[in-house]
């Protein structure tokens, strides 16, 4: 693979194709991750993923469970096409005189594929973490909250109402992706766009690097012979294997990254300075199992996503479409 020569547009139709077929089959389980990891304790509104998914659809419908899919489908195939094609490349480079690539290589490669996608990646998760939280937070507002003026935390008044102590407080206002975008430009700038950044990036570099050295080193066991590709089966395996792996190893730092991208607040909700103070607060008031919130739902939702991507990406989908179409002068 590392001899390849990297088709950018071939990457964009396999991660377009991967991204809608993966983000549509998982997203509900996504969303259940976002609000399972959002939740304080004693302020539970779903006690697991399949009580978040029912409780949704009861109150939201059945489109409740796709908040935020849009956001995930327009920006799922950049994301896909940077991830892919950057660890490609660097696996290209790292490569010498044709040999193979060593285990601290294959990290490297994929710490820098990491470091390229926050670019999309940051934005995206942002939005969507917006639009899939506010179900919960219409949910936990159902019920009277008392609370001493002292835990009351200021809201954005743009994306939230107010909260009183001791009130019955009546459900946000819906809003789109690009309210939310406009929003946060007007107010905080391009940076506004980018809140998190720190956490995105210590969950998605160590993503990377954890990911495609096991993914390569489990597609190869499927090789029939070295200069063979593995059946499209063992690489949906491995794909799911590796994404899954990965996913639960940075789960904590998934959960400090949703922490912080959460701009609507409950109203005994902590708000956060930065990485090191919502580390803090979460280990001292819900201690080293808060940081495991949302992992099985993290590793359903990853798993057949990255089996999809690398299905997509070894059976060669954009590269046939490309040679087999008008589109095939785009190639290099």
């Amino acid at each position: 693979m590392s001899q390849q020569q990297i088709s950018l547009p071939a990457k964009l139709i396999n991660g377009g194709i991967a991204g809608v077929v993966g983000v549509t089959c998982v997203f509900p389980i996504d969303l259940a991750k976002t609000r399972l990891q959002n939740q304080r304790q004693g302020q539970q509104v779903y006690k697991s993923m399949m009580d978040c998914l029912v409780k949704t659809v009861r109150s939201e419908g059945y489109f409740g469970m796709y908040r935020g899919a849009a956001v995930n489908l327009t920006l799922v195939t950049p994301e896909k096409a940077i991830k892919l094609a950057a660890n490609d490349f660097f696996r290209h480079h790292f490569a010498k005189n044709g040999q193979g690539l060593t285990v601290f290589k294959e990290m490297l490669a994929g710490c820098g594929a990491g470091m390229c996608q926050v670019i999309v990646t940051t934005p995206m998760e942002m939005l969507k973490i917006q639009l899939q939280d506010a179900g919960r937070l219409a949910a936990q507002q159902q019920k009277p909250v008392i609370a001493s003026p002292t835990k009351l935390v200021a809201t954005n008044t743009l994306l939230s109402r107010s909260y009183n102590s001791c009130t019955l407080v009546a459900p946000p206002r819906a809003v789109s992706a690009t309210q939310i975008a406009k929003e946060l430009l007007q107010t905080q700038g391009i940076q506004g766009l980018y809140k998190g950044l720190g956490a995105t990036l210590m969950r998605d570099v160590p993503f990377s690097v954890v990911y495609f050295p096991l993914f390569a080193n489990l597609n190869k066991l499927g090789k029939p012979c070295p200069d063979e590709s593995s059946p499209f089966y063992w690489a949906f395996l491995s794909g799911c294997i590796a994404g899954s792996t990965a996913a639960v190893a940075v789960n904590p730092c998934d959960v400090v990254k949703t922490r912080l991208q959460s701009l609507s607040k409950g109203s005994t909700e902590e708000t956060y300075s930065g990485v090191v103070d919502c580390v803090s607060q979460i280990m001292r008031k819900e201690g080293p199992s808060a940081f495991l919130k949302g992992a099985g739902c993290r590793a359903l939702v990853i798993a057949p996503l990255f089996g999809i991507a690398q299905v997509m990406y070894f059976v060669g989908v954009g590269e046939y479409i490309l040679d087999n179409s008008p589109l095939s002068m785009l190639s290099p």
